[in-house]
């Protein structure tokens, strides 16, 4: 008798051409964050066509299925995000986005038909399943408020009650066939920030008759960055960025009324975070008062941070290791990347890790949010048999 990985690869083998499949028509019709109308339709479709019921419109185009077990046990919800970018394709593919300025260039399309590939091979082996699987097709990842949010909301992690998740994401540092986890603190909280510094414009020949907010912006730049090396624990990491800066009106001899920055801020530490809201809060209050500028501040709070349970995540690396369908299952460092599967991860005990997709050898190696991302395909077979294997064996504990 053939032992289960190995019937899950043979699985995953079999429906390669369906994932594959999947994955193209996803790719090639992206919708934005919240429009995934079309997206969910299709994601529905395919789950019905296993004889699956599908709850549909949670948290926007969000939906679920459930896979029950033969046998009594925990719930396990797996997550797959749908929406694509504002990016226009640059790759010469057969299966390039056929949408002007969308493009699926974070692998949301590779996360969905993966998960399709899991239940597709999941719901052939029932028996084997000594519990429930909660299949989650979230929208709208890449826009604050983030769709996990809103699928919580509206009740995704309960009837049934999930008692833990798992999330994949693609890798493109790492080779198709291999895996990485992070067990506890993994990615960073992401909260936008918009400054906007009112001076008095004028001629800039004459400086000393106006309030220059191109001077003053420049300063408080270099001083966000003091608050960061000098004021904050050097081993609690903290990024703060600004990484777009607009001034009203003006020329080469005209010093403008107004300047606006805006950046990140980015944490895995909720007190850290905290701090540096007060503290930059602070530092523009002491220039507005010196300079005579008015400056307001904004700080829209974004995705908490993503912290993997330890003992699922160590749990899931040793079952990772064990799994004969791939090369490597190994340990990854900390990113100060967001995602907002954190939210998840926040409610109940969860663990998100990474798919590796890149194969130098065919060219695949663009990093994700560039117009140039692609994967290795054959990381769908690995991706859609990892999560199953780590369905089943999470479910048996």
């Amino acid at each position: 008798m053939k032992e289960i990985d190995q019937i899950i690869v043979d699985a995953a083998n079999e429906n390669f051409d369906q994932i594959l499949a999947v994955r193209r028509h996803i790719h090639m019709n992206p919708e934005l964050s919240f429009e995934e109308k079309e997206t969910a339709e299709f994601v529905s479709s395919k789950l019905k066509s296993m004889g699956l019921e599908v709850k549909e419109g949670i948290g926007g185009y969000g939906l679920t299925a459930l896979i029950k077990g033969a046998k009594e046990g925990p719930c396990l919800g797996l997550r797959a995000d749908m929406d694509a970018l504002p990016i226009q394709e640059a790759n010469a593919v057969p299966y390039a986005s056929k949408v002007k300025g969308v493009m699926h260039a974070c692998g949301h399309d590779v996360h969905t038909a993966s998960l399709l590939g899991t239940a597709m091979i999941l719901n052939g082996l029932r028996a084997h399943i000594a519990g429930t699987v909660k299949l989650i097709f979230q929208p709208g990842e890449e826009k604050i408020p983030g769709g996990a949010s809103l699928m919580i909301k509206d009740g995704i992690l309960k009837d049934p009650k999930v008692d833990f998740m798992l999330g994949q994401h693609v890798f493109p540092d790492m080779d198709a066939g291999y895996f990485g986890v992070c067990p506890g603190p993994y990615m960073a909280s992401a909260d936008e920030v918009y400054i906007r510094i009112k001076g008095k414009g004028g001629h800039g020949a004459m400086p000393h008759k106006c309030i220059d907010p191109i001077v003053l912006s420049a300063q408080i730049i270099s001083a966000i960055q003091s608050l960061v090396s000098r004021n904050t624990n050097p081993l609690e990491p903290l990024v703060v960025t600004m990484g777009k800066i607009n001034s009203l009106g003006g020329a080469t001899n005209i010093i403008p009324d107004e300047v606006s920055l805006e950046g990140t801020i980015r944490t895995l530490n909720e007190e850290v975070r905290s701090d540096i809201h007060t503290q930059l809060k602070v530092l523009l209050e002491g220039y507005e008062r010196s300079s005579g500028a008015t400056i307001e501040l904004e700080i829209r709070k974004g995705y908490p941070s993503l912290t993997n349970d330890s003992a699922i995540s160590n749990r899931v690396l040793e079952i990772g290791q064990q799994f004969k369908g791939v090369d490597k299952f190994k340990l990854i460092p900390k990113r100060m990347t967001a995602e907002d599967f954190a939210y998840f991860s926040n409610a109940v005990p969860s663990c998100f890790y990474r798919m590796g997709v890149r194969n130098e050898a065919k060219g695949i190696v663009s990093g994700v949010h560039t117009n140039t991302f692609d994967i290795d395909e054959e990381a769908l077979k690995h991706s859609s048999a990892m999560m199953a294997f780590l369905a089943i064996s999470l479910l048996k504990v």
